[in-house]
């Protein structure tokens, strides 16, 4: 494995780490095609963000699994104490075909995985199926705990809603399986910076990339990206109640406009909040790790760390 790669060497699309506090280890965690044509997940380290060793093949998707395609936004998060990997499992398998000139329905939607170390190696909880429902296109799954409950939120893609929705689902304490029928959040076209753009003759609306954060002052938070005026755009909405059911504002101005997403949320061994996100360079997706401001009601970004 390779030793102290740089960060800007580093290819990655949605990006994850895991700051691993006992050990002072950050984990980053990428899709994987070593083992084509199943999906799989890869694992990068570093102890200061800057360099990185591996990569580091943490997951396979097993060969009996419900679908075995490439993997989606793998992200890692301790719960119970055991370490869950929330990965979206797509394929090519078309099941309908509903909008004249957009692509295909096809199966997607996102699978927990289970490991006793945040260096994997992560099996399946279930190989039956996805935590939200299997007949709808979903993307991007990741971990909330509420009142001591553990809930996915995720994506519910514009390719069979045509304005995407956020949308949660509570889950199993052993995060194998939904316990009840999922519960739409917000659309993507309801925030201002959304322009979408056009598909045939009609606008799509994308919702990518949740991740939420309980503010300072107890403010419950979520960036999560779409597209604007310059191109993918990260955003914030706030929950007026401070819970997942909302209702849910979304705030005018985004977090960043300029062509970069998917993000997420985590304090350095210091105790300093950042954020990571990728942008794109030479068609291919690199982390960006920045400093996050935490003003109580929203997010200002800081320099950069990492790039």
């Amino acid at each position: 494995m390779a030793q102290g790669i740089p960060s800007h060497e580093v290819s990655v699309g949605d990006p994850f780490i895991y700051a691993d506090a006992s050990s002072e280890t950050y984990y980053l965690y990428r899709s994987s095609s070593a083992h084509a044509p199943l999906g799989g997940v890869e694992m990068l380290k570093s102890r200061a963000l800057q360099t990185w060793d591996g990569p580091y093949q943490v997951m396979d998707v097993p060969k009996d699994n419900w679908i075995t395609g490439t993997i989606w936004a793998p992200e890692v998060h301790k719960w119970r104490g055991k370490y869950y990997l929330f990965a979206t499992v797509t394929s090519d398998l078309h099941w309908k075909a509903d909008h004249p000139g957009w692509p295909a329905y096809t199966y997607r939607g996102t699978q927990t995985f289970v490991s006793r170390s945040p260096e994997g190696p992560f099996v399946p909880l279930d190989k039956s199926g996805p935590i939200p429902p299997m007949e709808y296109m979903t993307i991007d799954g990741t971990l909330w705990v509420e009142d001591g409950g553990p809930y996915m939120v995720y994506c519910h893609e514009w390719v069979q809603v045509v304005d995407g929705t956020m949308e949660y689902v509570p889950m199993s304490r052993d995060l194998s399986h939904a316990t009840a029928a999922p519960k739409v959040m917000f659309c993507a076209s309801s925030a201002p910076w959304n322009k979408g753009y056009r598909h045939g003759d009609d606008t799509r609306y994308v919702t990518d990339g949740p991740f939420l954060w309980r503010s300072h002052t107890g403010q419950l938070l979520m960036i999560w990206s779409g597209y604007g005026a310059k191109g993918y755009t990260i955003g914030i909405a706030r929950s007026v109640t401070g819970r997942l059911s909302g209702p849910w504002q979304q705030q005018a101005k985004p977090l960043y406009a300029d062509h970069g997403g998917h993000a997420m949320i985590f304090k350095d061994f210091s105790g300093q909040l950042r954020i990571i996100y990728h942008i794109w360079r030479d068609k291919k997706r690199y982390p960006v790790i920045r400093e996050l401001l935490d003003e109580g009601d929203t997010f200002r970004l800081g320099d950069v760390v990492a790039q």
